[in-house]
């Protein structure tokens, strides 16, 4: 998925893989295979021969947005570092509602690749109870807004989308049903308390009785076809004998929990030889026995039965929730090579939403999700990282939908042609169930079904262009092991904007030299190092108004460029790294000091009303690895700020209390009076010390005056 198209991922994508009316089935007649939970199981049976016998498998994913806020969309100022941030922070906001599945075989005796796309609904509903109460995403508003216009129905994708569970949560679920089997399938302890209405007291002996009688009764008939029924006015009340794992026993019905709770009290109270077993968890609706047992261990050996029957149930009930993630399994069980078009944040979100959390650095990434899929090959890294290709693709912008154009005309024309350009391609069948096809009309663009199958057409003909011959491929060569690939597998790009591409075999990260960005940049280089962070300005300042304040005071050259990160927020790149520091001092002391200097100073346009903020480009980096999502950044940062400043000063709190602990401990009289002669020494020094400070600062106030004045005097000669 292009990180950089508009924010509609639930908009088109969403609208067109939930429209199963006859008009929007009739508009479109490209073989696509649509699956929901109804029609899951055998089609993931399917899928399982496909991907075991592809060459490759192309996947696309769309979403319900890409940037929580505006300030967190890709900026040509984000370090790598902090582009991970940034789809790190997207990919644990928003959902995925549709992934598209597209194996590719080459058919040797065809000359062609036989594809079967694959266009899953998925929804993360909670079919089991897991540490979070319930799932929760973002949708941003456009894309609500579109569907809505179109009168879209929602309900069948919160009905019918397949839901899933990731590894993590599988296998916190499992150790929850775990220990909930454990109490289940025993003889819950009951508190063995004296009885005290006598409704409790009659129904206890009641049961005593009757639970006596049928024992007695199975001794009088070993063959077990003795059956009582309770003499009793509620009807509902019935004791049937059946059997349970080849024993005797008596089927409880229609007994409130109360009453079942009373019936546990008797059973252990008087029947060494009596179990009460609860089959299918521990809801009084399901079904409760009381089970004959001869001996203690056969006893024994029932519990352990009906444990491990609770358990296989609980383990089937868990692996139905897993639901979609199957799929993600086996991808990654096949290893086999899986092709995206600039797809970071589709791995970013297969891997949050299917595996586990993501990992606060992009080297830990990288890291893991290699272990998952050795072998990934971005298309848009492909297209780029050839002359050829480049020339082919005319240096056009390198989307999906232009590239499928360009290099495969044949197939997202579905015509037959003479020409050179179409005999040239690569051919694509289509197979569907048992239908297999190599004419259609086109299929619906930003389904992710239909990009996956645009993205293997668009891998599958630069590989022709790199000279690479599938029919002279021996059947066992793996294609993802091909030498004339294996520079350009697991190339990914962090950012498209800024070239940056990082390797997820080794996690070392690069800028890409594009030919489709051969644009003139907009921003000189930038050092990083050299910038500086200012939010919370007075909102009628412009970019050219702060730059003109710093410039008076550090020089007319010393302001590189400014960026808006948004209306409360700018970066400043300076000339020199040092003039980041000195920056930041001199905004601190002017701060510090309300005199009429102060306010005469050239920065003080850009302080006024006291709320600016500023800090270095580390800072940023924290304010952007924080969950919270604030639409403004001031806010955001804000936010940030306060809870590091409470930390210091609990921090300064304690250290001071610890002090005063430490000093109290000591109680001679002489020592006393030394202490209190050392403090006086000490407030003394502090007065000195704080009226040294003021000095400076004045001082420093003054001359930065003094060589403002100086520069605009030069500038006016």
């Amino acid at each position: 998925m292009n990180t950089h198209r508009p924010v509609r991922a639930i908009s088109r994508a969403l609208s067109r893989a939930l429209s199963h009316s006859p008009s929007a089935q009739q508009s479109s007649t490209f073989p696509l295979k649509n699956v929901t939970k109804s029609n899951f199981e055998p089609v993931l049976a399917e899928l399982r021969r496909h991907v075991a016998a592809a060459d490759f498998v192309a996947v696309d994913l769309e979403m319900t947005g890409v940037t929580s806020t505006p300030w967190r969309d890709s900026l040509e100022f984000d370090r790598s570092d902090v582009c991970y941030l940034k789809v790190k922070d997207s990919a644990e906001k928003f959902a995925v509602l549709q992934f598209g599945v597209c194996p590719f075989r080459w058919d040797s005796s065809k000359r062609s690749f036989i594809a079967h796309p694959h266009n899953f609904y998925i929804f993360p509903s909670q079919e089991i109870p897991v540490k979070n109460p319930s799932y929760e995403f973002l949708c941003q508003t456009t894309s609500i807004d579109f569907l809505a216009k179109y009168q879209f129905d929602f309900n069948v994708c919160i009905h019918e989308g397949i839901s899933y569970l990731s590894r993590g949560q599988e296998s916190e679920a499992l150790k929850r049903l775990s220990l909930a089997c454990e109490d289940e399938s025993t003889l819950k302890e009951v508190m063995d308390a004296p009885l005290v209405k006598m409704a409790d007291t009659l129904f206890t002996e009641r049961m005593k009785n009757t639970f006596t009688e049928w024992r007695d009764g199975l001794l009088r008939n070993r063959n077990g076809g003795f059956q009582f029924q309770q003499n009793s006015n509620d009807r509902q009340q019935q004791l049937e004998t059946i059997f349970f794992k080849m024993r005797p026993a008596i089927s409880l019905n229609g007994f409130t929990s109360h009453q079942l709770r009373l019936i546990q009290l008797v059973i252990k109270r008087h029947f060494q030889d009596l179990s009460y077993v609860q089959i299918n968890g521990g809801d009084p609706r399901q079904q409760q026995l009381v089970v004959h047992t001869d001996s203690k261990d056969d006893r024994e050996l029932l519990m352990k039965e009906v444990k491990d029957e609770h358990l296989r149930q609980a383990e089937m009930k868990v692996q139905a929730a897993v639901g979609f993630r199957h799929v993600i399994d086996l991808l990654s069980s096949e290893k086999k090579l899986i092709v995206g078009h600039n797809c970071f944040l589709d791995i970013a979100h297969i891997y949050s939403k299917f595996v586990g959390p993501l990992p606060s650095t992009a080297e830990e990434f990288v890291s893991s999700v290699n272990k998952c899929f050795p072998h990934i090959i971005d298309t848009k890294v492909l297209l780029n990282a050839n002359n050829v290709l480049q020339q082919r693709m005319k240096k056009s912008q390198t989307s999906l939908s232009s590239a499928f154009a360009l290099l495969c005309p044949q197939i997202s024309l579905g015509a037959k042609s003479t020409d050179m350009a179409f005999q040239l391609c690569v051919k694509v069948e289509v197979q569907v169930d048992d239908l297999r096809s190599s004419n259609w009309n086109s299929g619906a663009k930003h389904e992710a079904g239909y990009d996956a199958f645009m993205t293997g057409c668009v891998f599958a003909q630069a590989c022709s262009h790199l000279g690479i011959d599938f029919q002279a491929r021996l059947p066992s060569e793996e294609l993802a092991y091909n030498e004339k690939l294996q520079k350009h597998i697991n190339l990914l790009f962090l950012s498209w904007s800024k070239g940056d591409v990082i390797d997820l075999s080794t996690g070392n990260k690069n800028v890409m030299s594009v030919g489709s960005r051969n644009r003139k940049k907009r921003y000189p280089e930038i050092l990083f190092k050299s910038i500086a962070l200012i939010w919370g300005f007075p909102s009628k300042l412009k970019a050219r108004e702060i730059r003109e304040c710093i410039s008076r005071v550090f020089g007319p050259s010393s302001v590189v460029s400014i960026y808006h990160l948004d209306e409360t927020a700018v970066f400043v790149q300076f000339s020199k790294e040092k003039f980041v520091s000195e920056f930041l001092n001199l905004k601190d002391t002017l701060e510090r000091n309300d005199g009429p200097v102060s306010v005469l100073h050239p920065l003080a346009g850009l302080l006024e009303g006291g709320n600016t903020r500023a800090a270095d480009y580390e800072t940023y980096k924290e304010i952007c690895s924080s969950p919270s999502a604030k639409v403004l950044f001031a806010d955001q940062a804000e936010a940030f700020g306060i809870k590091w400043k409470t930390k210091l000063v609990e921090s300064k709190a304690s250290l001071d209390s610890q002090e005063c602990e430490c000093s109290g401990d000591k109680n001679a009289v002489n020592t006393a009076s030394k202490s209190d002669a050392k403090s006086e020494d000490r407030n003394t020094d502090n007065v000195q010390s704080d009226s040294s400070n003021a000095r400076i600062s004045h001082y420093k106030i003054i001359d930065s005056l003094i060589a403002a004045r100086g520069d605009q005097v030069r500038t006016n000669l």
